[in-house]
This record gives C-alpha cells, structure tokens and sequence, in this order.
C-alpha cells in the first residue's frame, strides 16, 4: 500500500466518521479500498475515547467553535500514518482540483460566430453577389485551428464517449471543408444551383457540428410538434400546396410534416441526387438557426405578407450601395 493510498484511506475513515458523529458534512472522494488493518486500527483508536452519549448530540446543539477543524483533524491522522501534509492535502481535494476541466476560453463563441459569417455568405449568395462570395472561403479556412482546438479541448479524455465524440467532430468539420471546396468551384464556374448545394450542405455540417460539440444555447427536448396539430384543420394553416406550387431555393417556407411542423424558416438548397429532399434553414431562436434536410412534400412555400429572412437585414461591411434585392 503506497503512502497516497495510507492518506486517502485515512481520509476516508475520518470523514465518515466526523459525518456520523459531530454532523459536519464532508465531501468524500473515491480512493483506493483500504487493504491495510493497521491503519483502520490507528484511525479508530482516534475515536475510541468518545462517550456513548455523544452519539445523540445533534447538530444545532453543537457548539462549533469547539469543535476540531477538519483540516487538523486529518493532519493528525496524517501522523498517525506517517504521510505528510502535502499528501492529506492532495488526498482531499476535490474532483475538480485534482484533475481540472477542459478550459475552453473563448473558443466556444468563436466557433458560434461562424454562423454569423455563413448568414453574412447565405444574403451575398442569394444576391448572386459573386465578387463578394468569392471572399468567404479564405476567411471560413482561417477557423480550421480553432475547430481543432476546440474539439481537442473538450473532449481530452481517452474516455470510449470522448473518443467516439472527437471522431464525430472531426468528421463534421471534414465534410463542412469539402463542402466548402464545393462552394468555391462553383462559385469560379458561377454555377447557381450547385453553389446552393454546397452552401446547403456546409450548413447542415456545421449546424451538426454545433449540437454534437454542446454548443447549442438552448436544450430542445420536444420530440415532434405534430401532436400539437392534432384536431386542426389544414385549411387553418397558410401556405401554398407544395405539389402544385412547389417552393424554390430562397423562398420563405413552413414546414407542414415531421417532427418540426409547424417551424418556418427559408429554403437553402435542393438535392439533384434523386432523393427528393430540400434543405431548410429554419428561423432563429436563442440566437441559433438550426438546419433540416427534409423530403420536399415536407416543405410549403408561406403565403401573405412576410418579413424578408434575417439574413437580408444585415448591413453589408463598408455600406456598399450597390446591392441587388431580394
């Protein structure tokens, strides 16, 4: 038995002990199982002198400025089984400062203002502003070190959960970097449609990025609105029949199927795959927007006077005037 493993098992008895009998509460660390008889007899015989009838003294009818501090009490301890103070003390700490959390800084907000560049590509592209879009590739790859960082830092640990959530991460921040690759050569061929596809699928990999990495701001925990659409009649919704009137890339939509029904929001990109589905940006709450990819009959171009997606009121750096509107 090592001496840290003496001082933890002696920190162990002692604490139990000063709990059941003087009702001072103690934190009492996981430590080693205590292997050695000598060291429970020396702990015990600290205690043995007590009277019987100490064990009814409650709490509040203790005077406390009577009573040992803990940190003497296991200093005294520390003697009896010959550790030193430096060793009691390591043996006490809390979790926290043995081994201490993930310090992230700042990363987390960095990582978040990423959504800020891509709602700031998302108005430029729908605007067909190229010049502009051609812009965002260098500027979205200088992020590449705090992706790393972040995904290094929060999650150190050789844990099965930790490893298996690194992986993940890094597979989000693969495919968003290929998406953006996709997005550049669209962008030199002035190529419309796949420039929205690549946009659509950049959006989808960093919004997974996002809940996978806890970086989201709020917890939603309601598995499907359609229960909340029980009992009401279609005809009380707004929208255009999607198969009729089919909405298109930069329309403002309601979703009318799934879990998320009734959710607005813009739609950002069709698949050409043969999948059939669409990708949706929904509208903001608590500063996030999270993105769905979702079979077309899901998705319903809104009818009516709508306000223009938040993404269009964002001023443009350098006040340029020359902007095409939506």
């Amino acid at each position: 038995m090592t001496r840290f493993q003496s001082a933890a098992a002696a920190v162990l008895v002692v604490q139990v002990a000063l709990t059941r009998t003087m009702g001072i509460f103690a934190f009492v660390p996981a430590t080693y199982p205590i292997r050695s008889s000598s060291v429970s007899r020396n702990v015990a015989s600290l205690f043995s002198t007590r009277s019987d009838s100490s064990a009814n003294i409650h709490t509040d009818e203790t005077d406390s400025s009577k009573l040992p501090s803990r940190r003497n009490v296991l200093l005294g301890i520390a003697t009896a089984v010959g550790v030193t103070i430096a060793e009691v003390d390591g043996a006490t700490a809390q979790p926290d400062q043995q081994k201490g959390k993930p310090r992230l800084g700042g990363m987390p907000n960095t990582i978040r203002s990423v959504g800020n560049v891509m709602d700031e590509l998302q108005r430029d592209l729908m605007q067909e502003q190229w010049d502009l879009v051609a812009a965002y590739p260098a500027q979205l790859r200088s992020f590449v070190p705090v992706f790393t960082k972040f995904t290094d830092s929060a999650f150190p640990t050789d844990e099965p959960t930790d490893k298996g959530l690194r992986v993940a991460l890094r597979y989000e921040v693969g495919r968003f970097f290929a998406s953006l690759e996709r997005l550049r050569q669209a962008t030199n061929r002035r190529d419309l449609d796949d420039a929205y596809v690549a946009f659509a699928d950049m959006s989808l990999h960093f919004d997974r990025y996002m809940q996978v990495g806890g970086l989201y701001t709020y917890y939603d925990d309601i598995v499907s609105n359609e229960k909340y659409f029980k009992g009401i009649k279609p005809s009380s919704l707004v929208y255009s029949d999607p198969r009729k009137d089919p909405p298109d890339v930069r329309d403002l939509i309601i979703l009318v199927k799934g879990p998320d029904m009734g959710r607005t929001g813009i739609m950002i990109g069709k698949y050409s795959d043969g999948s059939n589905n669409v990708s949706v940006k929904l509208d903001r709450f608590k500063g996030m927007r999270p993105i769905r990819v979702v079979p077309k009959a899901w998705a319903a171009k809104r009818l009516g006077e709508q306000d223009p997606d938040d993404v269009f009121l964002i001023p443009r750096k350098g006040g340029s005037e020359n902007k095409k509107q939506v």
